[in-house]
């Protein structure tokens, strides 16, 4: 996209609508913060994971990506970006890779009903959309940035959330109680929608069956990503380090090894003698992983609970459990999308691949179980 320079006079760039954000509030919202003054320049709408509103904008040669919602907000979607300034400011010191919080405006009033913040450009790239050639020739970086996964999400399972300011930004009593009955309810819900069949998803009782009889009784609340896979974290352009932790919408307080959990459910299942991921069905870990799970050189998932353990104090006995979870819960999100395809608000073929990868995670769930896979 064409980069813009904004004048202090006009302030709205070129091609970016008022409605989405408007230049002049911004300038005087940054003013009032006490932010550097100036024309804003190399405006631009970033491409993200998401349908949240990400726009790079430099000021005085301060570099900002400001964030908001959907240009078309949902009900949820500013207290998601309350919830998301909250986090990114409590985990401001801390040894947890992230984007660094500038400043946060939690007053939808303020720029046409949008809540927004601004954080500081990561310098990374997102390895399941592209691979520079330093990374892309180099299957022992590729290992270690598998590895930097596990260790990122250690970290943030480490962080204190009482003693970060998030003593109440979750409900952590009876987290683990409430998941498979919460979730059954949602895939329930789904009948509501007109020419949806019902969920053909073989095993789903069974699954939670297995995860309410294997609950773990003991655990540690922690701040929990929520959705943490390889299309969500970003990678140094000089090496296997992991830049930063994105997208933090699904953020809550409950058990952090979900988060670990759910990296392995979104993992490519590796050939232990080539380091190449194994074919079949249309899956999440082929999503979620893209260019670098193509590219190969990967670590298994039992490397990753071991270099997990080596940085963690968590108890990993019951970590199959997460993983079957994670599998089950996301499985379960997927679904919607086909029953919304059935009832024509979603486009049919994206409900079928959908549903195709939900089927491949009841299927991963299943192996998981029988100990055929981690």
């Amino acid at each position: 996209m064409r980069k813009t320079h904004v004048s202090m006079h006009s302030h709205q760039p070129e091609g970016i609508d008022r409605s989405l954000v408007d230049f002049a509030v911004l300038a005087d919202w940054m003013d009032a913060e006490g932010l550097p003054r100036g024309d804003f320049e190399q405006v631009k709408v970033l491409a993200g994971g998401t349908q949240n509103v990400l726009v790079r904008l430099v000021r005085d040669d301060e570099r900002y990506v400001l964030r908001r919602g959907p240009q078309h907000l949902r009900p949820a979607s500013n207290q998601v970006m309350r919830r998301e300034m909250e986090v990114l400011a409590a985990l401001a010191g801390s040894d947890v890779p992230h984007p660094r919080f500038i400043a946060g405006c939690p007053d939808e009033e303020v720029m046409g009903g949008a809540v927004f913040y601004l954080m500081e450009p990561v310098n990374g790239f997102n390895a399941t959309v592209e691979l520079p050639q330093l990374h892309a020739s180099d299957a022992t970086m590729r290992h270690e940035m598998g590895l930097q996964a596990a260790d990122a999400v250690a970290r943030l399972a480490a962080v204190d959330h009482v003693a970060v300011g998030l003593a109440d930004f979750g409900r952590p009593e009876g987290f683990l109680e409430r998941q498979v009955p919460r979730w059954l309810r949602e895939l329930e819900s789904y009948s509501e929608h007109d020419g949806y069949p019902g969920p053909a998803i073989p095993g789903v009782d069974d699954v939670a069956d297995w995860l309410d009889a294997n609950r773990p009784t003991t655990w540690t609340p922690g701040i929990l990503h929520g959705d943490y896979h390889l299309a969500n974290v970003m990678y140094s352009p000089t090496g296997p380090e992991l830049a930063a932790i994105v997208d933090w919408e699904m953020c809550t307080i409950g058990d952090p090894l979900l988060d670990l959990g759910w990296l392995l459910a979104t993992w490519p299942e590796v050939e232990p003698a080539t380091g190449a991921g194994r074919g079949g069905m249309a899956s999440m870990a082929a999503m979620a992983s893209g260019a670098i799970g193509a590219a190969g050189g990967l670590p298994s998932g039992d490397e990753l609970v071991k270099r997990y353990a080596e940085r963690s104090e968590r108890d990993l006995s019951s970590i199959a459990w997460y993983a079957v979870l994670a599998c089950f819960k996301l499985g379960i999100v997927l679904e919607g999308t086909n029953a919304r395809a059935h009832a024509g608000k979603a486009p049919k073929p994206t409900g079928d691949l959908l549903h195709a990868i939900t089927l491949g995670l009841f299927a991963r769930a299943h192996r998981i179980i029988a100990g055929d896979a981690p």
